[in-house]
């Protein structure tokens, strides 16, 4: 069986925009949707301080609102195979397990909170930080029209990045725009200033050719633009983001033994208005 897109749900509405993005997804790539609700590991594992009927009652919750998810996807997308998964876990824990194999994890922006809330903004970033596949977070603009962005970071290893969005890109028969966002922190003005400038962009440029050169080949039908932004990753990223249906942008590569989500993914998970694939650095 192909992997799956693995989708993390609550009963919110964020997490029904996200179970709506992953089908869709699902159909599109011909994959397998893979429905999954965590239940806070706690109240199994301290049974002295919590009445059995609470535990039985989350249990009972839990699996009428993913059949109620299955039913809502199977009414609209008939034959789009859909399983389903209720975990006794902590959140970020779960949905790793969940995902490990999967080809890429949704998540909503926010869920509802409390016991069940799988999807509160801490679990999509800790996702996104951790997650060995592409992380997904469902939020803004929905919309099937519109270019995908990608920001790729020339100091890093962009190979999975750029083949994550080409991908996309392809699938979605969408233009691709690879953007670099660059901002010199001197406050001088003069001609030779602005000279110096315009020369920099150029290389920025050539390198930023450079890096999606290798997948022309690949995927020939993709129209690309590049763009070179002399701006702050976030703010460049985020005001592109307005005329895309797809933001994809890299987590930072591992820290010693640590991943880390890195600056720009953080923030533009905060601030992008369309949804967001953070893919994982690779080596």
């Amino acid at each position: 069986m192909s992997e799956p897109i693995v989708v993390g749900t609550d009963g919110s509405d964020e997490s029904d925009r996200a179970l709506r993005w992953a089908a869709a997804e699902a159909v599109l790539r011909e994959r397998p949707l893979h429905i999954v609700h965590t239940v806070e590991s706690w109240p199994y594992k301290a049974p002295l301080f919590m009445p059995p009927e609470t535990t039985e009652q989350m249990t009972r919750t839990g699996r009428r609102l993913l059949a109620a998810a299955r039913g809502r996807v199977e009414e609209r997308w008939p034959d789009l195979e859909t399983t389903t998964a209720l975990v006794a876990e902590d959140p970020p824990k779960g949905l790793r397990d969940q995902s490990a194999k999967a080809f890429e994890l949704v998540l909503g922006s926010r869920g509802r909170g409390g016991f069940a809330g799988l999807l509160l903004g801490s679990t999509s970033l800790r996702m996104a930080a951790h997650s060995t596949v592409p992380v997904v977070i469902v939020r803004g603009d929905t919309t099937d029209r519109g270019e995908i962005v990608v920001g790729v970071d020339l100091l890093g290893n962009t190979g999975g990045l750029l083949d994550y969005a080409f991908d996309a890109a392809a699938l979605r028969d969408a233009r691709l725009r690879v953007l670099h966002a660059w901002r010199t922190f001197s406050t001088y003005i003069d001609l030779e200033y602005d000279l110096a400038i315009e020369q920099t962009k150029r290389d920025l440029h050539t390198q930023v050719v450079e890096a999606y050169q290798p997948l022309r080949a690949k995927y020939p039908g993709v129209d690309v633009v590049d763009e070179i932004a002399l701006d702050h990753s976030v703010a460049a990223l985020s005001h592109a983001s307005r005329n895309a249906r797809l933001l994809v942008v890299g987590a930072h590569q591992r820290h010693w033994a640590a991943p880390r989500l890195g600056s720009t993914a953080h923030g533009v998970i905060h601030h992008a208005h369309c949804p967001i694939a953070v893919i994982p650095h690779t080596e």
